[in-house]
C-alpha cells in the first residue's frame, strides 16, 4: 500500500504540473455553466421595438408605460410614418413595431373595441412570434384592468410577419447554418495543410523553393477556396429548391459575400495550421474551438439580446456573427450594398488582420 500511495503521489504532481489537463479540467466547466447559465435563453429581453403612437391619447399612453415597464422590450423613439419604421426595419435597428390608429380613443368610447397593428421582424420567426406572444399578453393585461374598473374595452392585435408573411421557421435556421458549415468546414481544412507538411517531412522542399512565404500561404488556400465556393454554391441550391427559400436580393452580392467570408475561414485556418505542430491539434482547435462560438455568438440559436454585455462583445470577435447578419439582410430582406457596408469592411478587417498573424507566425526555419 506504500508503494500505491507513493505512485498515486507521483501522478497527482503530475496532473498539477500539466496546465493543459488542469485547464480542461477546471477551466472548460467554469466557461460553460456561465455560458449555458447566463448566455443561453430562449426568453427575450431588451427587444428594441419602435412605436408609432397616431392617436396620443390616455389609454395609449397606458399601454406604452406598460411596455416600457418591461424587462422584454427597448422602446426606440416613437414615429408617426411608416417610411421611418420601415427604414429602421431595413437597418436592423428594431425587432418589432406597434402602430395606433388616430382614432383610438374614439373607437374604444363609442364602439368598445379597436385594433392595432403589430409589425415583427420575420426573418427571426421565432423571436419575432415571442415578441408578438408579448405584446399581446401586454395588450391582454391592459383589458383586464379596464374591465375590472368597469370599462369593456376589446382591443385586437393584427400581426404581420415583416419579411416572412407564412412565418416559415426555417428560413433563420437557413443562414445560420450556412455561416456554422462554412466556418468550421473552410477552417478544418486549412488548418491541416501547413501542420501536415511538418508532419510528413516536406516542409524542407517547401523553404528551400524560391517561393515566398506569402505565395506558400497563397497556394494552400486557393484549392481550398475554390472547393468551398462549390460547397456554398451546392448550399445554395438546396436552399432554394429543396427548401423553398427564396433570394430576396443580390445574388452576385450574396456570392462576394460569401467568398469574402470564405477568405475569412481560410485565414484563420492558415493563422492554426502555423501556430500548431500536429494534426489532431489543429482539428481540435478548428471544429471544437470553432463549433461551439458559432452557435452561440452568431445569433441564429440564441438571440444575443438576451446576453450580458460581455457575451455580446465577444460575439463582435467571430466572423460568423457579421456574415450571418450580412446573409439574413441580402438573402431574406433583399437589402443592397448601402445596409452591409459596415459588416463588410469587419470582415475585411479580420481577414487582412488573420492573414497579417498566419505571414508573421510562419517559421521559415524548422
Amino acid at each position: 500500500m506504500k508503494q500505491l500511495f507513493v505512485f498515486i503521489r507521483k501522478e497527482f504532481f503530475h496532473v498539477f504540473r500539466d496546465r493543459r489537463t488542469l485547464l480542461i479540467m477546471f477551466g472548460l466547466p467554469v466557461v460553460q455553466i456561465l455560458l449555458f447559465g447566463f448566455a443561453l435563453t430562449n426568453e427575450v429581453k431588451n427587444a428594441h421595438i419602435v412605436i408609432s403612437d397616431n392617436s396620443g391619447d390616455v389609454q395609449t399612453l397606458q399601454i406604452i408605460n406598460k411596455i416600457r415597464a418591461s424587462s422584454y422590450f427597448t422602446v426606440e423613439e416613437s414615429v408617426l410614418n411608416y417610411k421611418a419604421i420601415e427604414k429602421a426595419f431595413r437597418r436592423g435597428e428594431v425587432k418589432c413595431a406597434l402602430i395606433f390608429p388616430a382614432h383610438f380613443s374614439e373607437d374604444l368610447k363609442h364602439g368598445g373595441k379597436t385594433q392595432v397593428q403589430i409589425i415583427a421582424d420575420g426573418s427571426d420567426p421565432n423571436t419575432a412570434k415571442t415578441i408578438i406572444n408579448y405584446l399581446t399578453a401586454i395588450i391582454t393585461d391592459y383589458q383586464q384592468q379596464s374591465s375590472s374598473s368597469g370599462l369593456a374595452y376589446r382591443i385586437i392585435p393584427e400581426t404581420r410577419m415583416l419579411y416572412n408573411e407564412e412565418g416559415n421557421g426555417s428560413l433563420n435556421f437557413i443562414p445560420g447554418v450556412m455561416a456554422l458549415i462554412l466556418m468550421i468546414v473552410c477552417t478544418a481544412l486549412t488548418s491541416v495543410s501547413v501542420v501536415k507538411e511538418k508532419e510528413l517531412g516536406t516542409m524542407e522542399i517547401l523553404l528551400v523553393s524560391p517561393f515566398k512565404p506569402v505565395l506558400v500561404l497563397i497556394a494552400k488556400a486557393v484549392p481550398y477556396l475554390v472547393l468551398s465556393f462549390a460547397n456554398f454554391t451546392l448550399i445554395v441550391l438546396l436552399s432554394v429548391f429543396v427548401l423553398d427559400v427564396e433570394i430576396k436580393g443580390s445574388v452576385i452580392l450574396l456570392f462576394v459575400e460569401s467568398t469574402l467570408f470564405i477568405i475569412t475561414c481560410l485565414s484563420l485556418g492558415l493563422l492554426i495550421s502555423n501556430a500548431t505542430s500536429s494534426q489532431q491539434t489543429a482539428l481540435l482547435l478548428s471544429l471544437m474551438g470553432m463549433m461551439l462560438p458559432t452557435m452561440i455568438f452568431t445569433g441564429f440559436m440564441f438571440p444575443l439580446e438576451n446576453m450580458p454585455w460581455i457575451f455580446r462583445m465577444i460575439s463582435n470577435i467571430v466572423p460568423a456573427h457579421w456574415y450571418f447578419l450580412i446573409i439574413k439582410a441580402v438573402m431574406l430582406k433583399g437589402l443592397g450594398f448601402e445596409y452591409i457596408w459596415k459588416e463588410t469592411l469587419i470582415l475585411i478587417g479580420m481577414t487582412i488582420a488573420l492573414l497579417g498573424i498566419a505571414l508573421k507566425n510562419f517559421k521559415i526555419r524548422l
